[in-house]
Parts: C-alpha cells; structure tokens; sequence
C-alpha cells in the first residue's frame, strides 16, 4: 500500500515575524523559559561524530547493550513517542543517528522536558550505545542539554524544502534538510583538496594574486567596476588571474598555482554564474601537450577521489575520465559537425554565409577566426560527449596563447569539452612582448569596433615580458563545473553555496 503524502501543514512563512504564527510563538515561549532557567551553554565536550559511530560499532545484533558511553550532539530532525519512549532522530555533518529515550531511564522529569523539544533544536547527549530490537543503531540518552532553540520549523517530511530558487537563497535551511546537498558541499571541498594536492604533489606552489585591479585583464570578458574613494581611482573586479601568475614565472617562481574567485559581468544559466571558483595554472618550460597530459591525470585523480572511480553518470549516460582524451582541432571539429570544408583562408563572405546558415550573425569585426569560433560555439560544442580537446583556436580570438609553431592562423591553445561544456582552457603562452603588443592592439581596435568583451592593453605586463619569460604552460579549470560533473549536478547553482540570486 502506497503511503498518501498529507496535506501540508499551515507552516509560518520566512517573512512571518516569529510572534505571527502560533507555531513559531510556542517555539519563542520555550526559548525564554530555557533563558529564565539559565540559558545554553556555550560548548559541548563531544566524544563521537554519528561516523565515528558507525565505524566503531558496525555489525552489532539487535538488542545489543555495549557498555560504552558517548557524547553526541547534532540538530534533532524529528521525534516519535510510544508512551514511555521517544524514538529521535539526530543530524550531524556526517549523516544521522537515533537517541533511544526511555522514561526509566531519564525520569519523569527529564522525560518530558526531552518531549518537549521541536525538531530544529540543537541537543548534546550523553548515554550508552546500543542496537533497538530492530537493530538501529542508537545511543540510550541518560543526559541532554538543549544547546540551541530552533525559532522557526524546519520544512515538513513530505513537502520539504524542493523549490530550487528557495533552496538556493535558503542554503542553510537546504543543507539542514537535503542530504544531497550536504554531500555535495562535501564533495565540492575534496575536490578542491584533492586539485590542490595534484598540483603540490608536481611542485607547484600556490600563491595569491589580486582580486581588485586597475584594469581587468587576462580573459576576454566585461568586468564589475567600482571605486576606490582614497585613491580616486577606477578600479574592476579580476576577470582572471592569468597576468599576474604569469608574472611570477618571470620571477623566477617556475610552477605556481591559485585557487580563486573569479567575477564576470554575465548572465546567469545553468553553468555560468558572475562569481565562480577557477583554479589556474603556470609551469616554466612546458608547452600546451604538456599541460593536456596534466589535465588528464588530474580529472581522473578527482573523479576516483569523489566517486572511487574515473567512471561517472551523466543524464543516464556512461562517462569515463581515465585518460588519453580525444584531440581535434577546432577547425576540424566545425567541419566534422556542419559537413564543409572550410579553412581560415576562405573569403569572409563565404564564411559569414555559413555562420548565419547555423544562426549565427557576425559583426562587422570579425575577422575568420572568430567567425569560424563563433560557428564551432553554435554548432560542434553542444555535439561533445566524451572529453576531448578542441585544439588550434584563432589568433584572433587568443590574445594570450603563443602562435602556433607550423601551422598559420591558429595558436596553441586547448579548451576541454565534456558533455557540450567547457572545463578547461589552456595555452602555451605568449612570451614575444612585441607579439603581444600587436595582440593588444588588436584586440583594443576590436574593443573600438564594438567588442567590450576585448582585452585592454596592460603595459605593466608587456614591460614584464620584456624581462622574459620562459616557455611556459598555462592552465584554467572551472571548478565549479568540475564539481557539478563529478556530483551530477545540473545546475551551477547547486555546486556554488550562495550562488548569485535576482533580489526577491
């Protein structure tokens, strides 16, 4: 028989002040008698995580009774009386457990003061460990203290906390309540450590670059602005962090690394949000292949860390991270997709054709690497499935990434595709200051033209160049999207705990 859902109960609203609503006017009635009657402590001693209880007591038989005493604490998520026991269930970090409270055991008085808790109310206990006749693992309470009030109600068993929007703007109502958004918190942290241990381990060191800067530079992207009043200065939000990384490998510091937050002026869908977390990468004396084999090593380390294995699901399909990826040019890749032939020689006319044949509008411009990007975003991209490099992009459209060595009109430069989403973007990077200036330039005639996504000149950096910098390899993840393949996630807002919310 299929158990009916109830009709959800005239819970308060967040915007309810607490004396409103006779739920939560009981709840403020209890939190100044525990005031009156002391108040709450302001620690507790406790000896076990509900973890460390599984570990220690795994395969107890039912009705079990160890001797061992402990001391819990977590949010109580529910109770159930029957007479003179109250079955409860207590959450921590690591998952949840059962406090067994029988009235013999506690009295009468405590008994019922225990009753008289609200599920939300933070509780420590103390008693033994034992398995009910069932064989739940539970600790028989023979002490509690209410270490908090919950004011408000937690969201009920069957209607719970479901609607995205809130959950996002509720997040600690969400990770109250949503297991799954408890672990992906926790996932999202190993991964994070789990990318800082990859690139420790091959020596790179981590280091801290600006977030408030003079001008936005290292990516084609529009900045948030702002002002510093003392200085009087105009001053942006870092669109990335790649100069001034690069800056130190002409320092002489060969590999460095930074796990940082990152702001663009865009919209918000479901894999982008204008503050978001990329981890970049520098390593002297490499050149891009180097740095796909790098990448591959290190999504698959992340992907056993999380999940104990390379293999992951995506929409109901198998997906492997275990290396080598596929490579294919970007070029190739456009012409595999739309079934032409076309070259960057091409006259702009005919290329401009087949854009608007895949629904693309080109700018007056652009020139034909970026229309053939352009076409590669509108028609190949969403096309990818398994993880593979899209090599060669434009120059046009690479005003950082190193010309390529044999082939003209395209740079060194990777992008990693997984699912029709980019997780990574790569290049051997510029080092000819005189190149790079010409780049500049061009991207600033651009910027003219219309383009305010273009790169502005930074002189700072180009005078860097001219003290030199080696070979060298440079990397970006999106650790967000990383985080949302390796947990299944469909929306960035779910891997992000506060994403960014239109204001109610």
């Amino acid at each position: 028989m299929t158990e009916t859902p109830p009709e959800a109960p005239d819970q308060p609203d967040d915007s309810d002040s607490l004396e409103s609503h006779p739920l939560t006017r009981e709840r403020v009635r209890k939190y100044r008698k525990a005031v009156e009657d002391g108040g709450f402590p302001y620690a507790f001693d406790r000896s076990d995580t509900s973890a460390d209880l599984r570990r220690r007591f795994p395969d107890l038989d039912p009705g079990t009774e160890t001797g061992e005493r402990v001391r819990v604490a977590g949010r109580l998520m529910n109770t159930r009386g029957m007479g003179k026991l109250i079955f409860a269930v207590m959450s921590d970090l690591d998952g949840g457990f059962q406090l067994f409270v029988d009235k013999g055991t506690l009295g009468d008085e405590a008994f019922a003061g225990f009753g008289a808790l609200d599920a939300g109310d933070w509780v420590g206990a103390e008693g033994e460990v034992m398995t009910t006749k069932r064989g739940e693992l539970s600790v028989r309470v023979e002490s509690f203290e209410l270490l908090q009030k919950g004011l408000r109600p937690l969201p009920d068993k069957w209607h719970g906390l479901k609607d995205i929007e809130t959950r996002s703007r509720r997040r600690y109502v969400d990770l109250m309540v949503n297991e799954d958004a408890r672990a992906t918190a926790v996932a999202r942290a190993n991964i994070i450590s789990e990318l800082r241990r990859q690139f420790e381990d091959r020596g790179y060191i981590e280091v801290e670059t600006p977030v408030l800067l003079p001008q936005a530079t290292g990516a084609t992207a529009r900045p948030f602005a702002t002002h510093h009043n003392a200085l009087d200065i105009d001053m942006y939000l870092r669109i990335a962090t790649e100069l001034y990384l690069k800056r130190l490998v002409v320092g002489g510091m060969e590999r460095v690394f930074e796990v940082g937050r990152i702001f663009r002026n865009e919209g918000i869908d479901s894999t982008h949000n204008p503050e978001f977390t990329m981890l970049e990468s520098y390593e002297a004396f490499a050149d891009y292949e180097d740095i796909m084999v790098l990448v591959e090593q290190v999504f698959e380390a992340c992907a056993v860390r999380v999940n104990g294995t390379p293999e992951v699901e995506l929409d109901e399909r198998p997906l492997s991270l275990a290396g080598p990826y596929r490579r294919v040019t970007m070029l190739d890749a456009v012409n595999e997709a739309i079934g032409e032939n076309l070259s960057y020689d091409d006259e702009r006319t005919g290329l401009v054709d087949v854009a608007r044949e895949h629904g693309v509008e080109p700018e007056d411009h652009w020139g034909s690497g970026k229309t053939v990007e352009a076409i590669f975003d509108a028609a190949a991209e969403h096309t990818i499935w398994e993880p593979t490099f899209i090599t060669e992009h434009p120059i046009e459209v690479s005003p950082l990434s190193r010309a390529h060595r044999s082939k003209p009109h395209v740079t060194e430069r990777f992008e990693l595709f997984i699912a029709g989403a980019e997780y990574a973007n790569a290049f051997s990077e510029l080092n000819d200051p005189f190149d790079q200036r010409e780049r500049f330039e061009s991207q600033v005639a651009a910027r003219a033209a219309g383009d305010d996504e273009a790169h502005p000149i930074d002189e700072d950096y180009i005078l860097a160049l001219e003290y030199g910098l080696p070979p060298t390899g440079g990397l970006g993840i999106g650790v967000d999207r990383l985080v949302m393949l390796l947990t299944g996630s469909t929306h960035i807002r779910d891997v992000i705990l506060f994403p960014t919310m239109r204001p109610e």
